[in-house]
């Protein structure tokens, strides 16, 4: 089996000194012999952990060939999928699974088998559509798979629960799902075995279904191999061998041989293989115990009894062969393996069960099915699950070398993920694109610090935990925190931040003035929440941050901001950027462009800032989520003979940002420093290096991503304190402000500002979002996806960017927008909303989204200014439907502080041969 070799100095034990401290005398050494408790637990500390691959129990079958095109490391039904689809695409031949123990594990008593279409965002949802149709389909060719169309019954205790079920039933509408609403009594009905007493109601989703993931897993080997797929058991993989950060041969027990993908797709041990490269491939996953209860066959039970989830309770049960099979989500899980490796067969990796850990869902169990109570029980299983860090699985391309694939983290529910998943990765290997854009599952998601192993340890414990959770708006987790933090967070602390977290970095989300300090004066660390899809408690609190920013000054912590240094001695660095933007980046020193990085098909891969410090060199300011998946995209598109040239450095954390934004901040700024700061010597959309206070180098921006007057400094940390402090103590006289993330972000909503991640992706181009004025065409290098964008404006586009604001809709009683709402024009489903919020300016919801012209046949026609503003629209929240008024292009808010320069630029413009707007010249 896999372990973790161990060396510690012998010596090191054998006498120690232990440094103590005393409140009179300071610090003093006591030398002592140390006990045997103090040396293991000393050990435990200092071992270092090296992941050592194994020695299969048995010797591979067959022999290992040469060269492949691609090796799928791991045999369990993702690692099968991939095979499978590989072969689907023509790649059989070419493709080589090699599995560490034997295809498809034991009979599984580690999985509930349920596969349902129902996932939190659309990319999820359509992964597991597929999974299913995947399913049914090898049925319907008499492959064994298990599979029974039980439907899913979804249970709710809280009135908060019935309204996120309401507005499932609207997403799911609008998406193709069947699924009702049910009173206790209709859930009742469908599964008379469930106690109603506490019920409020249920979701019914007929098209779910359970099934056997170990038949489907072995069914889809079986067809690979048909179609060409090499499998060899108990062959594992000992290193990852790579040349110019491609991957170029795997080191296997059974022997080397050449590839030109790797496919990691180890399960529980992903995280491990990841470290048998050189980089490193970071794969944060860890895995936690979960148990199965299985009853014995109970008499009349129907074998068709649904899938029930009792959310609320943390608990689900099936029928299987006869019983009760159980299970649930403890509120804090257990970590399995801390300390030592995931054994290989599943029958080693099950673990004595843990009735004390166990007795919570019981209990639940119980309470819910009453029958349990008499029922007899065969087993109490304990298996492993695997889970990062943010509950959602993980796929893709790694970001330290080129063609390793990734698919990990599949939870409780490997089997519905395990069909879209493989075609996906199998259409990234052979086509470089796939149907879906995945950037929610990439695994350029997370840093660094998302694989530390302690930090690992506490998130995911309580990861699980939150699973069945409410997906309330705004959500947070409570491990892991306090981690990446800017020098002015204690500041922060101290004026009463309520804190969300991006990336590991704290950011204010709101501030609080009440409750700061703690019973020993110490200001306290508070996390937002919002809990509710009404009106939230902190909505006065942002109002007053928000007027703080229109009217005076407000001031944001933007620190968590990705930002790249790009220079080179001669103009090799211009000629990356033009080639790499849609943009036009030769623009003179000190200018600001707004621009994306766009993918071959016209999309988003980036939407960023890029400030021209001088001849070549530049500062890329880009969304927090993008730290690591810029960096990733620009090495891998960077053009060979640029490469020795061009020097990209990540100095996000060199920097502190701070935003200083409402009509008094220019005032407020040229009482810090010397420059001059009016329009004509510091227009909007510029850069300048000011001295700010006694320190110098502030980077400083004029534009502030919400629209509103004011700039951007981009701090040395060493800095960032006292220019906080100068800028805090300047601005008492203008009654200035702290403003959170959910005040700027309801101003940039207000003026119909898009953003990466929430309204743009990598299917999303600025065509379609009122951004076409930003692609410059005729630029004298072609950049990457002009090609793309030309063929989309000669044949128009099929979606387009829209503001909502909605009428009708009383924002203190009726249930808010929150993202993924059904847009309908004249009646009939067009779109979906991506960010929305309150508009404190309008004093209405305000929507922002895509609609769509689909005719009678389903086919996509194209979308029009005409067609957008000839329709009559309304917005499903949770089942109702308001009424909307529709924009095309940013509006000018009404504002006592008039600014010719902001009211002259629209971030999205209803014509796409509008020309640039800037009212200054160089």
């Amino acid at each position: 089996m896999y372990k973790f070799s161990r060396k510690l100095p012998t010596a090191l034990f054998q006498r120690s000194s232990i440094l103590l401290y005393n409140i009179d005398y300071g610090f003093s050494f006591l030398s002592c012999v140390t006990t045997k408790s103090f040396q293991t637990d000393a050990a435990d500390v200092l071992r270092k952990r090296k992941f050592v691959p194994p020695a299969p129990p048995k010797m591979a079958e067959g022999s290992l060939p040469t060269e492949v095109r691609v090796v799928v490391c791991g045999g369990g039904i993702v690692g099968a999928s991939v095979a499978y689809h590989l072969a689907l695409l023509g790649w059989g031949k070419d493709t080589l699974l090699i599995e560490q123990h034997t295809v498809g594990g034991d009979s599984p008593l580690c999985a509930s088998g349920f596969v349902g279409r129902y996932e939190p965002t659309y990319c999820e949802l359509k992964l597991t559509e597929y999974s299913l149709d995947l399913i049914k389909e090898l049925t319907e060719k008499n492959l064994p798979t298990g599979w029974k169309q039980v439907g899913s019954l979804n249970l709710a205790r809280q009135f908060d629960r019935m309204t996120s079920y309401q507005r499932m039933k609207s997403i799911g509408k609008a998406w193709g799902i069947s699924c009702e609403v049910w009173t206790p009594e209709e859930c009742q009905a469908k599964c008379p075995l469930i106690d109603i007493k506490d019920i409020k109601g249920g979701l019914w989703i007929p098209d779910d279904g359970v099934c056997d993931p170990h038949l489907v897993c072995v069914s889809l080997i079986q067809e690979a191999k048909r179609m060409g797929v090499r499998v060899i058991e108990h062959c594992a993989v000992k290193k990852v061998l790579t040349d110019s950060g491609k991957v170029q041969q795997i080191d296997t027990t059974s022997g080397k041989l050449s590839c030109e993908f790797f496919v990691n797709c180890t399960g529980f041990w992903a995280r491990e293989v990841g470290t048998l490269s050189t980089p490193v491939v970071k794969i944060p996953l860890k895995s936690v115990e979960h148990h199965f209860l299985y009853t014995k066959p109970i008499d009349g039970l129907n074998p068709l009894t649904p899938f029930v989830r009792d959310f609320d309770g943390g608990v689900y049960f099936r029928e299987k062969d006869g019983g009760i099979m159980a299970g649930g989500f403890e509120r804090e899980a257990k970590v399995a393996y801390e300390d030592s490796a995931v054994p290989l067969s599943q029958k080693e990796r099950e673990l004595p069960p843990d009735w004390d850990h166990f007795h919570e869902l019981l209990d639940e169990l119980l309470r819910r099915v009453p029958a349990l109570r008499t029922a007899s029980l065969d087993r109490l299983s304990n298996a492993l699950q695997a889970f990062s860090p943010d509950c959602k699985w993980i796929l893709g391309e790694a970001p330290e070398i080129e063609n390793y694939y990734v698919c990990a983290g599949m939870k409780t529910i490997g089997v519905a993920a395990s069909g879209g998943i493989g075609r996906t990765l199998a259409d990234l290997i052979v086509k470089g694109s796939t149907y879906l854009d995945l950037h929610t599952l990439d695994v350029n998601r997370f840093l660094g610090l998302h694989n530390n192993r302690k930090f690992l340890k506490d998130r995911c414990k309580e990861v699980p935990g939150k699973h069945y959770d409410i997906c309330y708006p705004f959500d947070e987790y409570q491990t892991g925190r306090n981690l990446r933090m800017s020098p002015i967070y204690p500041a922060l602390k101290e004026a009463g931040s309520i804190f969300g977290q991006t990336m590991g970095y704290e950011r204010p989300g709101y501030f609080d003035p009440n409750d700061i300090k703690d019973e020993f004066g110490i200001p306290r660390f508070r996390m937002a929440e919002t809990r509710t899809f009404h009106k939230p408690a902190w909505f006065d609190l942002v109002a007053s941050e928000y007027t703080a920013c229109r009217e005076r000054i407000g001031l944001s912590d933007y620190s968590s901001f990705t930002k790249y240094d790009l220079w080179s001695k001669g103009r090799e660095v211009v000629d990356l950027l033009q080639y790499l933007c849609s943009n036009d980046v030769d623009v003179p020193i000190g200018s600001i462009i707004h621009t994306g990085m766009q993918n071959p098909w016209g999309g988003y891969e980036n939407d960023c800032s890029l400030a021209r410090l001088n001849e070549n060199h530049y500062m890329m300011i880009a969304p927090t989520t993008q730290q690591t998946r810029s960096m990733a995209w620009i090495r891998k598109n960077m053009p060979s003979h640029l490469k020795a040239s061009v020097n990209v450095s990540d100095v996000t954390s060199m920097y502190t940002a701070i935003c200083i934004m409402g009509p008094y901040s220019r005032v407020l700024l040229s009482e810090l420093t010397d420059t001059d700061l009016s329009p004509k010597n510091f227009p909007f959309f510029t850069y300048k290096e000011l001295d700010v206070g006694l320190a110098n180098g502030i980077r400083t921006l004029n534009i502030t991503h919400t629209g509103e007057l004011g700039y951007v400094l981009y701090i040395p940390n060493e800095f960032a304190l006292h220019v906080y402090s100068r800028i805090a103590q300047a601005g008492q006289k203008y009654n200035i402000q702290h403003a959170g993330y959910y005040a700027t972000r309801a101003l940039r909503i207000e003026k119909f500002y898009a953003f990466w991640g929430q309204d743009l992706d990598t299917f999303t181009t600025p065509l379609e979002c009122g951004r076409s004025w930003r692609v410059k065409f005729n630029k004298p290098i072609e950049f990457i996806g002009r090609s793309a964008l030309l063929k989309q404006r000669e044949e128009g586009v099929k979606r387009m960017y829209v503001q909502l604001l909605l009428n009708g809709h009383d924002h203190e009683i009726d249930v808010w927008c929150w993202g993924n709402e059904p847009i309908y024009r004249d009646g009939k489903h067009c779109g979906m909303t991506t960010t929305t919020g309150y508009g404190y300016t309008f004093k209405k919801q305000v929507c922002l989204g895509f609609v769509r012209n689909v005719d009678e046949a389903g086919n996509k026609m194209p979308v029009t200014n005409d067609f957008v503003l000839s329709g009559h629209y309304e917005v499903e929240v949770a089942g109702i439907r308001f009424e909307a008024k529709v924009n095309l292009h940013s509006p000018n808010l009404p504002t006592k502080f008039p600014d010719k320069e902001r009211e002259a630029y629209h971030a999205t413009r209803d014509k796409p041969g509008q020309g640039d707007l800037l009212s200054y010249k160089f």
